[in-house]
């Protein structure tokens, strides 16, 4: 089971990404830290070209994704 951090805003990816037996926890940096994998959402994409970078995790853009496309980019992005 991986940890996978989720943006607030993506409750149905949250929902199914849990039923497929991964633990997801909400993305501040706290919990970020430790995680295998990040979802985010695309809103709030950096617009000015000025990134923090606070995880190595890999970053997923799940805009335009079904739930199913995002587990699946997780199933490849996800180190054991």
């Amino acid at each position: 089971m991986a940890k996978i951090g989720v943006e607030n805003t993506l409750g149905d990816i949250k929902q199914y990404l849990e039923s497929q037996g991964h633990q997801v926890v909400a993305m501040d940096e706290g919990n970020i830290q430790n995680c295998d994998c990040c979802v985010i959402s695309g809103q709030d994409q950096n617009m000015m070209g000025i990134a923090d970078v606070v995880t190595k995790a890999p970053v997923i853009n799940a805009d335009g994704m079904t739930a199913e496309e995002v587990l699946e980019a997780v199933n490849r992005n996800i180190t054991h």
